[in-house]
């Protein structure tokens, strides 16, 4: 297994485009936000009510995604509102 700052890869898997996605400027929408109350993980696509809000802090394990699909198999889920 190779980690690099919380991204791994392992045998027929690799999270080189997660790595990619939290990279500023990757293009990716898709904000994965850490709530402070609770620790759940929640994503945020655009057009919800609290995305131009959100913001994205890569220290508290926030990150971008590239489509929801791969924020669910991160295990996030989509924010209600």
């Amino acid at each position: 297994m190779l980690g690099l700052a919380g991204f791994s890869a392992t045998a027929g898997h690799t999270s080189l485009d997660s790595f990619k996605a939290a990279l500023p400027g990757s293009g990716c929408t898709i904000k994965g936000n850490i709530s402070m109350n609770t620790g759940e993980r929640i994503y945020h696509v655009p057009g919800q009510r609290y995305y131009g809000q959100t913001t994205i802090s890569s220290t508290h394990g926030e990150r971008w995604f590239c489509s929801e699909a791969e924020a669910r198999r991160a295990g996030w889920r989509k924010s209600h509102i």
